[in-house]
């Protein structure tokens, strides 16, 4: 493994000594060293974020950071790369997230219909993700093609096209977008200009497509950790005889393939059936296995209610999963003088020795109005873009996460370094 070149920071602790009013204060150096990332870039949005937030010891403290050093840091995951301003899934979209810090960056997997795997966040997106729907030759193998809006119905434009309608090179002629669908459309051409509004353009001409093997050899390329999503197929499985649990397998084989160590890769599935797979067949990557929780859409659930989530956090425990990865708002609530503590799920979770990783900062756009899905459990006193901050530091020192996915990894990045979490190896 290629070992990255350290740089030192030196900080002043002020000692104070004696044992009466005659007070001797002593400054004693500290020398940290962590390892310097490549061209570490974190841009403007870390200091609007500060500036944003309210008067408190933490804003201090994270101001006092706007001089670096910054470096790259594990607790910083790309997710999907960096998809606030670069189209999902790319190749500029991930040397992006790697650029500001993430330690690690997510390839979500699913296949084509030759079953070669390939990066995208749903197997049937690519009618919102890229230009397929302006390849006419390729649009006419969608499973559903386009239909232009009827506004005397009120019925919106629609399309469906997945990775596997297509084939590996057919899927590599393609060209990555931002994500988004204008559902008034009364033609392709309007249809694919779908970006919200608090996103952009700016950077999604012509994203490069990524086959999780190229991915793998971009990220070492990158000096990064890896976590691959298994995507739940759309189609019937087995899918031309390849069955779930060897689609399982045919991802941590291409690391294998490709001489990735185990301990560099962190797999993902919302399916606890993949996970307790990886655990029980490929030992070297048991536990970094990571638990997607999708629970919240399980009718009556309540982080706050024990009852509510089955399997238990120690049932999850005792039967090898190490790492749970909720939303972030399953692992925060508001105590009765309105601050943000962590919930009950939370708690159960480190209590029961699970390390937690949350999702997804920078995906909700202005938190003006709450923050949406992500800050359903808070919204109460999420106002303004920079109580961003404070979760990430209630997350990171209340709830004990390990990391946070972000879309734009440059904000985590930022609070990692300021607070000197471990640097990326």
């Amino acid at each position: 493994m290629k070992r990255l070149p350290l740089f030192t920071v030196c900080l002043l602790l002020t000692a104070l000594t004696g044992c009466n009013d005659d007070v001797e204060i002593v400054k004693v150096p500290l020398v940290v060293e962590v390892a310097q990332g490549t061209n570490i870039q974190l841009g403007t949005r870390p200091d609007y974020l500060i500036d944003d937030m309210a008067n408190s010891a933490l804003k201090t403290q994270l101001a006092s950071c706007k001089e670096g050093p910054f470096y790259r840091t594990d607790f910083s995951i790309g997710h999907r790369g960096a998809p606030m301003q670069y189209p999902e899934h790319t190749k500029e979209s991930y040397i992006a997230a790697a650029r500001m810090g993430a330690g690690i960056v997510e390839c979500d997997v699913t296949f084509t219909n030759d079953k070669e795997l390939v990066c995208r966040h749903s197997q049937c997106d690519l009618h919102t993700t890229t230009n397929i729907l302006a390849i006419p030759e390729l649009a006419a193998k969608c499973s559903v093609p386009f239909t232009p809006a009827d506004s005397n119905s009120g019925t919106p434009a629609s399309a469906k096209c997945c990775t596997s309608d297509i084939s590996l090179a057919e899927f590599l002629t393609l060209e990555g977008k931002m994500d988004g669908a204008n559902p008034q459309a009364s033609s392709v051409a309007e249809y694919l200009q779908g970006t919200p509004n608090w996103r952009t353009d700016l950077y999604a001409s012509s994203g490069t497509l990524m086959t999780h093997k190229q991915s793998i050899a971009l990220f070492k390329q990158l000096g990064v950790k890896m976590t691959p999503e298994l995507k739940s197929p759309q189609v019937s499985m087995p899918f031309d005889g390849m069955t779930q649990q060897q689609y399982a397998q045919k991802i941590l084989d291409e690391y294998t393939q490709m001489d990735v160590p185990a301990e560099r890769v962190f797999p993902q599935s919302f399916n606890l059936a993949d996970v307790k797979y990886w655990i029980n067949t490929n030992p070297a990557f048991a536990t970094q296995s990571v638990y997607l929780d999708g629970r919240d859409s399980d009718a009556g659930f309540d982080p706050n209610t024990p009852d509510t989530w089955q399997p238990s956090m120690a049932a999850l425990f005792n039967d090898g999963v190490k790492i749970i990865a909720p939303p972030i708002w399953m692992l925060l609530t508001i105590d009765n003088e309105n601050n943000i503590v962590p919930s009950q799920y939370a708690i159960d979770a480190k209590a029961a020795g699970l390390n937690i990783i949350a999702w997804s900062l920078e995906r909700s756009g202005p938190l003006n109005n709450g923050g949406g899905y992500y800050y359903q459990s808070i919204s109460d006193v999420i106002d303004n873009d920079g109580d961003m901050m404070t979760v990430v530091d209630v997350l990171a020192k209340e709830v004990g996460v390990i990391g946070i996915f972000s879309d734009w990894p440059a904000t985590v990045s930022y609070y990692a370094s300021c607070n000197k979490m471990p640097a990326s190896i």
